[in-house]
């Protein structure tokens, strides 16, 4: 995952609710789907007392030699034997574009799916939030409820396989007041969405994220201890203003570790095969959140400078996505590569595997090839 400086991430598009009229949007050139990382932002305001989000700290040596130190979310899979609860809060944003950039309003609280949910409703009812989904990997059943928790299990199974009680899920998903914002000629455009055929929104990335920042400062419930999550619809983010289409979702902070705030940001793209489909931008940064929070998690590797672990899968089939269906629809979940790939050792994962799904089968590059001498080992918790 690449960084921006000063910026917010994005994702890509494709159907829409929309106002207005007129000659189908222009495609954008050289359109790549991607995710972004932000580096940490500023300050907080100053609200007492700060309660920090449940984290814990690592490190492993490489394969490389050299110490990772990392901090995650949720308690020490190896100390800990019981259930980290997070609480999130959803809050979706309506883009609007002007006369003179298509005239197009993009609102996640218009849509009713072909199933007859809201957007809103079915990503409630989806494997990222609802329990009932079953996740068996290579024979070994990980995980019963909640995706990125059933990862996480796989992740560190080496001691979930004996702390059988440990789990970090998303508890209360709130869906707070919507939020608008008005994207000017300058910042964006309706596009026709580069993996489709219906118009999608853009907008620059940092001018995004600037809006977001400003949105979180004037919710007050919003602090340390809880994720919020913004959700557009049909909506990408773009590296410069009117170019460098298409992200698909970041994470940041505000703040640095332990009392920062953490924050998302996805989009949901309904029309069928395109990237960002349905939920699997939001697995993706969910995923990353919970293994990069603050996104200073530093990793000797030549394809990501942190812990990205949704990035090295986001070009593979179906942009790394597999179909998971609960409560009457299917869902595309990216999977997401485990600590090993980033040169820790394979005793620690589900299966000695490198993902959640076995689709990479190495370390990343700039680490020693798989199969080579393993001299790295894990350090305990600091």
């Amino acid at each position: 995952m690449r960084v921006v400086l000063f910026a917010s991430l994005a994702l890509l598009a494709g159907t829409s609710l929309l106002s207005g009229a007129g000659a189908r949007p222009e495609r954008p050139l050289n359109p790549k789907p991607k995710f972004l990382a932000l580096p940490v932002h500023g300050t907080l305001p100053a609200r007492a007392p700060v309660t920090p989000l449940a984290q814990w700290n690592g490190s492993f040596t490489d394969k490389l030699g050299q110490t990772v130190n990392y901090t995650m979310v949720g308690g020490d899979p190896a100390t800990t034997n019981t259930t980290t609860k997070i609480r999130v809060f959803i809050i979706p944003i309506k883009m609007v574009f002007g006369a003179t950039n298509g005239n197009m309003t993009f609102d996640p609280l218009a849509v009713t799916l072909p199933n007859g949910r809201t957007l809103i409703e079915n990503v409630l009812a989806s494997p990222l939030f609802a329990p009932g989904t079953k996740f068996k990997q290579g024979g070994v059943k990980v995980g019963f409820g909640q995706y990125i928790d059933a990862y996480q299990r796989a992740n560190f199974w080496s001691s979930v396989s004996t702390n059988t009680q440990y789990h970090v899920k998303f508890v209360n998903p709130t869906v707070l007041p919507e939020q608008t914002i008005t994207v000017n000629v300058n910042q964006g455009k309706v596009v026709t969405n580069p993996f489709g055929t219906k118009p999608a929104g853009e907008m620059y990335v940092n001018d995004f994220d600037s809006q977001i920042l400003t949105i979180m400062s004037g919710i007050r419930k919003i602090t340390p201890n809880v994720l919020p999550l913004f959700i557009t619809y049909d909506t990408f983010l773009t590296e410069a203003p009117l170019t460098g289409c298409c992200i698909g979702g970041y994470h940041s902070a505000v703040a640095s570790q332990p009392n920062g705030q953490t924050y998302a940001y996805t989009t949901y793209e309904d029309e069928a095969g395109s990237f960002s489909q349905d939920v699997s931008a939001m697995s993706h940064e969910l995923g990353e959140w919970m293994d990069d929070p603050f996104v200073d998690n530093s990793v000797n590797c030549l394809d990501n400078s942190i812990m990205e672990n949704g990035d090295p899968i986001e070009n593979n089939p179906n942009y790394g996505g597999f179909p998971y269906t609960l409560n009457g629809f299917t869902y595309n979940l990216q999977s997401l590569v485990f600590i090993d790939y980033f040169g820790a050792p394979t005793s620690g994962p589900v299966n000695g595997w490198y993902s959640f799904q076995n689709d990479l089968t190495g370390t990343c590059p700039g680490q020693p090839p798989s199969g080579g001498a393993q001299h790295a080992a894990f350090m305990p918790a600091h």
